[in-house]
């Protein structure tokens, strides 16, 4: 519990740093930073203010508000003065060029990506902060645009390396023209300390979120799951969903949390019976102008019979159906793409492709089973027996989690409006209206969107923010009784798109966030809840009080929806510099989610590798029958569970700066601990990405090659996790290359370890430092070598004397580094045979035992 405002009052007084100058100080049209200008030609309407000067009261814990204080004097808030009240106002904050910057924009209304350049000029629209590299001080200034009073910001490019601010309330109605602390600005010599302290700073002042360490992640963060978008869209039912997680069983991998994503919910669109369920919807994009008309299951998930999978007369389901219908839909959008443009080029008599849309259409209606069959309206199931307890959703959790006993978690999607297009007024208890959207003009930077396009054809059903808090405990109390234990949350940013006659987008936003954080805590034990569609500082600075998780990448895209053959690659790599760098300031307020992926795509193993050191959940989104089991059994346990990383993933430093996409010279590396050593994997990401002219992301087929680069122990930011720091300072480590499978030892002090990673492949460094047991013993514990992550299998590890003893999770090959033999070796109390080499490998096999979940306890006598 925070202590109350009085006392805290009294904290800032007593805290206030007493004589110590500010690092940063604006005078003569510069802002400099111990001395050194990093903004030059600053207008003068722009001001500086300390922390202490802004910043009186804050309710975060007494910790957070000490360290804060204790560190004021490196940062503080920018501002600035216009003459006339605006809704938007657009304001230099200064100069700068030939300085290296690497900054997160957004690429779209919902997700950010990296760049770098050397001057303001290079600024994109829309971007959320940008990290500023100043050598002569050998430190890093960061610049985060923040909210104030009914205001958000975000930066973009001016002319002549000028850095613009732009500040907006998103409603004509709500005006300003003044500014103290629209912006925080901090400086350190640590790029990665650096944003965990200006992002403390910025809670500790808005009081509107939380930080992670505040807060607790979701069980499932360790665990191995599996989404149905991928394999079903929208075609998802109970059969299709009880086949999926029996296959995954039946492979020796049981998944722990099962995502049933957009697909399930009571939507239709406007015109049709405001209670009868939309049909033969397929693809995305298809119910992207659907509104919410119940908040129970649709007609198929609610018409599933309890005990139905297991009995004499289970449903009968064709495993090849859901790709039959997606391919059958994709030849269906196409034609419709053909007419649109016809029509666009001016063709007159669209006659031939109205027939071929008609066609296509009544093909697939015939594959649903016809107009009967395909999905009954709601109306003849209100009747029936479908409201017992035997039958719905209810039915159907109860049933997969009494016969998948490793199945600990369901969620199911939904949108933060309801659906893609909100809600239908009219069809439930709460007061919605039908909202026009529009796109704040930041967004004329960002790339063309299905999605965007769809909703603002269909405009929102906005539940009235008076009711936000009515609205998600309506949705979340129904699912929790049915068996539902979490939500992902999608299409977070429309709020944005319709607040003119809501107080504008900050406080439009506040109102639902603040609702939905009392539902996730009411009804989903405070972490039942995913969120997406969701990287933009809006939702970071207001709605991460109590969510904890959320995704740090786009979509996984299995290829390029543009059509680009070599798309199947390259988008692999985009995907991992999203979820890498965006890391940087999301993983200071939810656990980073690095999305699923599929484990039968080209580039599974790529993907697979770059998840297994993530530090979060590793989760699917496989088709019935489209399982690489080999694969992922080098990410995940026989249990479901996960040999995760302590910290979460995050870029190497000689690459912050850098552009792993098509520089045609750098490779992404990014690192992470485990329990008792440090990993930095180093992956080959490039040939595509942002083109500011095209404002899209393309292929740079000139740079998807091989390319070298090295790797060292000190890439591995040890002090960034406390329980580490010991870590990085031992003399010598073990280095363990999972695809290369070579072991040898280094030193911070060695020549760094040279490398050459094909395109779209990659290879993981385990580092383990080396304990000298007496006089002559060298060792260091590798992990498990048939795992991706094999230093995070090691649970315990403890040195008595000149004995080793190790507790290892998991089956299969272990492995350690050791100069000399052992006498002999124990398994779990059982004198055991062993490999040793004079290249120092000493390895033994692990079996899985269930009755010790795994773990198996070595003792390695020297």
């Amino acid at each position: 519990m925070a202590p109350p405002s009085d006392a805290i009052n009294s904290i800032f007084n007593v805290l206030k740093p007493s004589k110590r100058d500010n690092l940063f100080e604006l005078f003569d049209d510069k802002l400099c930073v111990r001395n050194v200008p990093l903004l030059t030609e600053v207008p003068g309407n722009v001001t500086f203010k300390s922390f202490s000067s802004i910043c009186q009261t804050s309710e975060a814990p007494l910790s957070v508000i000490r360290r804060v204080e204790s560190l004021a004097y490196k940062g503080g808030f920018l501002g600035f003065k216009k003459g006339e009240s605006s809704d938007r106002l657009i304001n230099s904050l200064g100069k700068f060029s030939g300085r290296d910057f690497v900054s997160i924009f957004r690429f779209k209304t919902w997700w950010s990506t990296q760049w770098v350049g050397n001057s303001g000029s290079d600024f994109q629209m829309e971007t959320q902060w940008a990290m500023i590299s100043v050598p002569e001080i050998r430190s890093y200034v960061v610049i985060i645009p923040i909210t104030e009073g009914k205001f958000r910001s975000a930066l973009q490019p001016g002319l002549n390396g000028h850095a613009m601010i732009c500040a907006e309330s998103g409603s004509t109605k709500v005006k300003a023209s003044s500014f103290d602390a629209i912006a925080y600005i901090h400086v350190s010599e640590n790029p990665y300390t650096l944003m965990k302290e200006a992002y403390s700073a910025v809670r500790v002042h808005l009081n509107s979120f939380k930080l992670i360490e505040e807060k607790s992640p979701p069980p499932l963060v360790n665990k191995f799951g599996w989404c149905t978008w991928d394999a079903f869209y929208l075609t998802v039912e109970p059969a299709g969903i009880w086949h999926g997680v029996k296959e995954f069983a039946d492979g020796g991998i049981s998944p722990r949390f099962l995502i049933i994503d957009d697909g399930w919910q009571s939507i239709n669109i406007d015109g049709q019976d405001p209670h009868e369920d939309a049909k033969n919807l397929v693809l995305g994009g298809t119910q992207m102008t659907a509104r919410l008309h119940s908040f129970e299951e649709c007609e198929k998930f609610r018409k599933y019979k309890g005990g139905s999978m297991t009995g004499p007369n289970s449903p009968p389901f064709d495993p090849k159906k859901p790709k039959m219908l997606i391919s059958k839909a994709i030849e269906l959008e196409a034609a419709e793409k053909a007419q649109d443009k016809a029509a666009q080029s001016g063709v007159t008599d669209l006659s031939q492709y109205e027939i071929e849309v008609e066609k296509r259409k009544k093909e697939l209606e015939e594959m649903f089973g016809g107009e009967e069959g395909g999905n009954p309206s709601s109306k003849g199931c209100s009747s029936c027996s479908c409201k017992s307890e035997n039958f719905g959703m209810k039915a159907f959790t109860r049933d997969l989690k009494a016969n998948f006993k490793g199945l600990d978690d369901i969620y199911v999607w939904h949108a933060l409006a309801g659906a893609w297009g909100g809600v239908r007024p009219g069809a439930t208890p709460l007061n919605a209206k039908i909202v026009p959207c529009k796109l704040s003009p930041g967004l004329d930077g960002t790339m063309t969107d299905l999605a965007v396009v769809k909703i603002v054809e269909g405009s929102i059903g906005l539940v009235h923010p008076d009711q936000a808090d009515e609205f998600y405990d309506m949705m979340h109390s129904y699912l929790a009784k049915v068996g539902i234990t979490g939500v992902k949350v999608d299409v977070i940013h429309t709020l944005e798109y319709v607040s003119e006659d809501y107080g504008g987008r900050v406080e439009l936003s506040k109102a639902y966030y603040k609702g939905l954080s009392k539902s996730l805590a009411k009804n989903f034990n405070g972490t039942g809840l995913i969120s997406s569609m969701q990287q933009c500082n809006d939702f970071f600075l207001m709605g991460t009080e109590q969510i904890s998780m959320g995704r740090v990448g786009d979509d996984f895209w299995f290829q390029d929806p543009n059509g680009d053959p070599m798309g199947v690659y390259w988008l692999q790599g985009v995907h991992m510099i999203h979820c890498a760098y965006n890391s940087m300031w999301m993983g200071q307020f939810i656990q980073p989610d690095w999305d699923m992926f599929q484990s039968d795509h080209l580039c599974a193993k790529f993907h697979a590798g770059s998840r297994a050191i993530c530090g979060g959940p590793v989760y699917v989104s496989d088709s019935l029958g489209g399982h690489d089991f080999d694969l992922l059994k080098k990410l995940v346990f026989p249990d479901g569970t996960i040999p995760k990383c302590q910290h979460f993933a995050l870029p190497t430093r000689d690459c912050l700066f850098k552009n792993p996409l098509f520089d045609s010279k750098t490779i992404l590396k990014i690192w992470n601990v485990n329990k008792y050593g440090g990993v930095v994997g180093a992956f080959n990401c490039q040939g595509a990405g942002w083109d500011p002219k095209e404002q899209r992301i393309k292929g740079y087929s000139h740079c998807y090659k091989p390319i070298s680069s090295s790797v060292r122990v000190s890439d591995i930011e040890w002090d960034q996790k406390k329980e580490a720091t010991e870590l990085g300072e031992a003399e010598e480590y073990a280095v363990y290359l999972t695809e290369a499978e070579k072991l040898f030892t280094t030193t911070n002090n060695s020549n760094d370890i040279s490398i050459v990673i094909q395109s779209s492949t990659f290879d993981i460094f385990t580092f383990v430092p080396i304990k000298k047991l007496g006089r002559a013993v060298k060792f260091a514990p590798i992990g498990l070598t048939n795992m991706f992550n094999c230093g995070g299998c090691i649970q315990e590890l403890a040195y008595n004397g000149t004995n080793a003893e190790i507790e290892v999770k998991g089956e299969g090959n272990f492995l350690a580094y050791s100069n000399v033999s052992p006498k002999k070796c124990y398994l779990n109390g059982s004198e055991v045979g062993f490999e040793w080499s004079e290249n120092g490998k000493l390895g033994l096999f692990l079996p899985w035992s269930e009755e010790t979940e795994g773990i198996s306890n070595i003792t390695l006598v020297f």
